[in-house]
């Protein structure tokens, strides 16, 4: 089943590419690696929920907040690619949660992204992963996620 096919089952929809908030590009490609820029959670232009987890957002929400960022993703390495049948394997996440002082559950909230990429991508989507708590993160957003990816 190709990633496409795959997106249908779950009834998912790859969003339009999340226009960048600074002096960046989403994505880039150097050799058959691409690199994506961090991506919040946005829906349709709006980030979907801000807030730090552990005292805002509850961390099923997190897990839900980090899915839409990892969807964000795939739509910019696809921008990049043309085909996510081209991705041989992602190779790495970080996954940055904006945390209460006290939130210690990051891993949790970043297997939101993780479960995504695998559900999508089967055992190409299996990945080394960095969960970070963090003070802040850009339009308050509680969550960011980023991936290096290989391709063909």
């Amino acid at each position: 089943m190709t990633p496409d096919e795959k997106l249908a089952e779950l009834d998912l929809t790859l969003p339009e590419v999340v226009a960048p908030l600074a002096a960046y590009v989403p994505a880039v490609r150097t050799g058959d690696l691409v690199y994506t820029s961090g991506q919040v959670p946005m829906v349709e232009g709006k980030l979907a929920q801000s807030g730090k987890l552990g005292a805002d957002v509850s961390l099923e929400e997190g897990a839900a907040l980090a899915r839409i960022c990892a969807l964000n993703a795939l739509a910019a390495l696809k921008s990049e690619v043309g085909d996510l049948a081209r991705v041989k394997r992602i190779v790495k996440v970080v996954v940055f949660v904006a945390s209460d002082p006290a939130f210690v559950q990051q891993p949790q909230v970043a297997n939101g992204a993780s479960e995504l990429l695998a559900d999508v991508l089967g055992d190409a989507g299996k990945h080394a992963r960095s969960a970070v708590g963090v003070a802040a993160l850009p339009l308050d957003a509680p969550v960011e996620v980023e991936l290096i990816a290989e391709v063909s």
